[in-house]
Order: structure tokens, then sequence, then C-alpha cells
């Protein structure tokens, strides 16, 4: 992140907050590896606030820099303009993930839009702020589909595919995740879209002793599986997803349909797409969603991979 590096990201900032789209997305994606420089940094604008996420340590000069860069656009006459009230910088490399509030006073809660829909996102506690931005063809693709279909969510973090599902007429929800705090706040992401929480469930279970209970809540017509790369002590992709695929059959109606994601660089659609062949024979592979656009790699293979299948 040299001094030219941090003056292309002023620029595309500049030029960004000259029209800022009106919901919540990412203005600048270094990962895709398109600016050198750059790729370990994005930005995302959450309607009002801008976040700026650091992926790897810089040195002492290169984060003075980054800083007095980032607090000049926020004393820009285009910040001014935008209405934003909020620049965070996050340290991701970190064990702790921490934020550095550059401008305005810490948030304990925030809303944003997408597609029509709200969102609860928090700064400052945890890696992650509570909505994967780049999965939004993802949430659009189940909402068109979802109509009057059970919905099994599976690693559901948040629900955002729940929301989209449930605002797309969706029969039945159910959520599994480990974690009771990320549902809990899923719970939230729905009552903010004022949605019927009898037709959402919510399981904070491991999922490999939870088949039987999916079963009884089945079937499904449609199944999302949105896996981390990594959960220590409870998921490794490599070694875990054939486990998941190859109960997801019994699971699901004739003609149902997978929604199978992987958000690791490493690995390409081939991995799952052989893995369910092996798994599942019953799942056929059908297609690749898109990413949005401003998520775009270099080399797609890297990027976000959102494959849908189905049962014949």
């Amino acid at each position: 992140m040299n001094p030219a590096a941090i003056a292309t990201l002023q620029q595309h900032l500049l030029r960004a907050f000259a029209d800022l789209p009106p919901e919540a997305r990412r203005l600048f994606h270094g990962r895709g590896r398109q600016w050198p420089g750059l790729e370990q940094i994005t930005v995302d604008w959450l309607q009002g606030v801008l976040l700026v996420s650091l992926f790897r340590e810089p040195d002492e000069a290169e984060l003075a820099e980054l800083r007095q860069m980032l607090l000049a656009l926020g004393d820009s006459p285009a910040w001014a303009a935008s209405g934003a009230a909020h620049l965070l910088l996050q340290h991701r490399y970190r064990a702790d993930s921490a934020t550095d509030y550059l401008l305005g006073a810490p948030l304990e809660r925030h809303e944003i839009d997408e597609d029509g829909l709200r969102y609860l996102l928090d700064f400052g506690r945890k890696q992650n702020c509570g909505l994967f931005l780049d999965m939004r063809m993802g949430r659009r693709w189940l909402r068109e589909q979802a109509g009057g279909r059970r919905v099994l969510n599976l690693f559901a973090y948040t629900c955002g595919f729940s929301v989209a599902a449930i605002a797309g007429g969706a029969e039945r929800v159910v959520n599994l995740d480990m974690s009771r705090p990320a549902l809990s706040r899923g719970r939230d992401n729905h009552r903010l879209n004022g949605h019927d929480l009898s037709r959402v469930g919510f399981l904070a279970h491991d999922l490999f002793n939870s088949w039987g209970r999916l079963r009884r809540e089945g079937p499904y017509e449609l199944i999302v599986v949105d896996p981390p790369s990594f959960q220590k002590g409870s998921f490794v992709l490599t070694r875990d997803y054939a486990k998941i695929l190859r109960r997801l059959p019994e699971l699901l109606t004739p003609g149902g349909q997978v929604l199978a994601c992987c958000n690791d660089p490493g690995l390409t659609p081939d991995f799952v797409i052989a893995e369910a062949a092996r798994e599942a024979p019953q799942l056929h592979y059908r297609q690749r969603l898109d990413n949005p656009p401003e998520f775009a790699d270099i080399d797609p293979d890297r990027a976000l991979k959102v494959l849908l299948f189905a049962v014949d």
C-alpha cells in the first residue's frame, strides 16, 4: 500500500462519493486484485457509515498515510454532501478485528437497506458487521423463488436469506446456526421488516447433530448452504462440505433446489460440483449465480461461488 496506491484509492472514493448508491454497497473491492498495492483493503458504504477494512497489517508509515487520506475525505465537500456521519477503519488482520472511529461517535445499532428490506448492523464488536454484501444476488434469487415454499437456511448467521425468503412469500423458513446471538439478531431483522415470526424457525444447534430435527421440520423445496471456510472446532469446508451434501436429498421434495455457496478463494466452483456429484448424485448442477458487479475479481473462480443444484 504505497503512496501511489493510496492516491488511487482516494480518487476512486471521490468518484464514488459523487454518485453514492441509495442502498448499502461495496464502493471499493481491492480483494478482487484489480488495483496493485490495494489487494488487502475494502470500502463499504453503509448509508451514513463508511467502513474501511484492512485485511493485512500495513507498516506504520502506510497506516498513517491511509488515515490522513481518509480524514481528508471526511473533510471534503463530497463527504459533507453525502450526509455521512461515521468513518470507521477496521483492522481485520487482528484477532479482535479492532475498529477505529476516525469520525463520528461509536454506534450501538445501525440500519441499512437492500432491495427494499432492512437489516441491522453492529460495528466494532465482531469481525463481520451482520450482512455479507457480496451475497446480494443470492438473496434476490431466493426472494424470487420462495413464494409458497418451505426453505431451510443452513449456517444462517443473522438470517439474511430468511428475511429475503419471507419477503418473497415463503410458507416457512427454518434457520440453523450454532450462534444464538446471531439468530437473535436474525429475529430482530425479521421484526424490523414486519414479518410474521410464526413462519420462521430458529435452531441454535450443531448441524451435524441435528439431521433428525431437520427431517421432522421438512421436507423443503429450497435449501441454502452458506458455510464458513473454517470455524475452529466445528467446521472445515474442505473436509465437511461433503458431509452436508450427502444428507441434502433426504431433506428435499421432488424437484427441490439447493443454493450451495463457497467463499474460499482457494477453491473453484469445480470443488463443490465434484463433491455434489460424488456425495449426492441426485443433485444436478444447474448454474452459477452472478456476483454483484462491484465485487469483480481478476479471477472469477477466486470470488464468491453461489451454485444452484436441483433434484430431477
